[in-house]
């Protein structure tokens, strides 16, 4: 257990709140709590009501519900305390006043808490990266995700990986030590399948990482239409508020708008994006820009086109239908009785066309039915845990470079080979912390808040 000193935090939201959760961590936590009680502190675990008192000035600042764990039976291994304070502003800014005035406390920087964590073996670096997930979760299926990842299923599945390759590396190091010894020979050409085939699976895993970005970040819709096709008002009518300017005028939306929805439990962002045309404005020319590119990287389009001139679809537009498109007709309310059936686009086969009128609300449920279809079907929970952060990514990259360079140097140069698996090894160890890591320790638990 490393001492950085003692630390504390508002470790709950900032704000007037009912309750508030002051925490400290480290050797002086506790010595801190009784220099702000005229009573005894309480035993471990055990939840007392203390009024606390300015160690300076003897003032009274709260009454609180104190809680003592004595590391290292605590979230960071150390001398933890946790008081739950009443939220007001004045009671909160007192006793962080006070716990400054005492030597050897400072406040905790961000991340710090789960820092102390994993410096002391509570956590791993993906149970850390699942539990800053689950404090910013913000739907069902994002708070699942980060509780698969806290409770340790990234952290089992690569440390799996991590112990087979290490047995593999053993026969390989053993052949170079004891040439002499009776040994069986072809040591690499008998261990081959078998690192081959965890090769497999780790390019397996990584083919779903699409699925863990999408978790993470939001399945992305990206809205495209000519100037006027009614992207705007339908981003509205799914986002059930006025958040982007309709104007009968084109070219209102000169900038993509995002909004963000919970969508059969899934977290989704819709791109509203500016009209598709030529034009010679400058501004414009920049909102197309920016539309394409998002919808390049959308995970699926709803490309619009106005019921008064279908069955044509402009050519602005033509070439974005694809496998991954609803074609949405916009504006029904204003022709009438008019079919919109697939056979009617000639050379197109989006899977799937729906009428709609934002205006009268005709045909959005089917939308909304689809999108949740959809999404759904692109982000269910599947058994294996999904790969969730660019950095796992570029560390099974290397591991998966150094498996082919094992693959070109067995039978050939048997130093090399295991040298290959050695380097899989420590790639595939960064990703839990399992080797020599200080250079990203700063970049994955700078995103925390700064009371975890």
């Amino acid at each position: 257990m490393t001492d950085n000193g003692t630390i504390f935090a508002l470790s709950s939201g900032s704000g007037t709140a009912g309750v508030a959760v002051v925490r400290l961590s480290g050797n002086e936590a506790i010595d801190a709590l009784s220099a702000l009680l005229k009573s005894a502190v309480p035993k471990p675990r055990y939840a007392a009501l203390r009024t606390l008192y300015d160690p300076v000035s003897g003032e009274r600042l709260d009454q609180a519900l104190v809680l003592v764990f004595k590391g290292p039976a605590s979230f960071t291994g150390e001398d933890t305390v946790e008081m739950h304070l009443h939220g007001g502003r004045a009671v909160v800014a007192g006793v962080l006043t006070a716990l400054g005035s005492i030597e050897g406390l400072r406040l905790a920087e961000a991340g710090e808490f789960s820092r102390r964590a994993f410096d002391n073996g509570k956590l791993d670096l993906t149970e850390a990266e699942g539990l800053n997930d689950l404090i910013h979760a913000q739907t069902v299926a994002q708070r699942d995700q980060a509780l698969r990842q806290m409770d340790g299923e990234l952290r089992r599945l690569y440390d799996g990986w991590r112990e087979d390759l290490l047995g593999h590396l053993a026969h390989l190091e053993a052949d170079i030590d004891f040439p002499d010894e009776d040994l069986p020979e072809g040591v690499s050409a008998a261990v081959m399948p078998e690192i081959q085939y965890l090769k497999e699976k780790i390019e397996h895993h990584m083919a779903d990482s699409r699925r863990g970005r999408m978790m993470r970040d939001g399945f992305r819709i990206a809205l495209l239409g000519e100037p006027n096709a009614g992207k705007s008002t339908l981003l509205n009518a799914l986002a059930q508020a006025d958040v982007a300017i309709v104007s009968d005028e084109a070219g209102t939306t000169r900038d993509v708008i995002e909004v963000q929805l919970d969508l059969g439990g899934f977290p989704v962002r819709l791109l509203d994006t500016a009209g598709v045309r030529t034009s010679v404005q400058k501004v414009e020319q920049e909102g197309v820009r920016r539309a394409l590119e998002r919808a390049k990287d959308s995970d699926l389009k709803l490309v619009l086109v106005r019921a008064d001139i279908w069955p044509v679809v402009p050519d602005a537009v033509r070439n974005w239908i694809d496998q991954s498109t609803i074609l949405v007709v916009t504006q029904t309310d204003l022709v009438a009785k008019k079919m919109f059936h697939v056979e009617h686009l000639a050379g197109l086969s989006p899977p799937t066309i729906v009428p709609v009128s934002a205006k009268s609300g005709a045909g959005l449920n089917v939308l909304f039915d689809e999108l949740e279809k959809i999404v759904t079907e692109k982000m269910s929970a599947r058994e294996a845990p999904a790969l969730t952060r660019l950095r796992h990514q570029r560390a099974l990259e290397d591991a998966i470079e150094h498996l082919e360079r094992f693959k070109a140097n067995a039978g050939r140069d048997a130093v090399l080979a295991a040298e290959d698996v050695r380097m899989a090894v420590r790639s595939i160890g960064r990703i839990t912390g399992r080797v020599g890591v200080e250079d990203m320790l700063d970049i994955v638990f700078s995103d925390f808040c700064i009371g975890k």
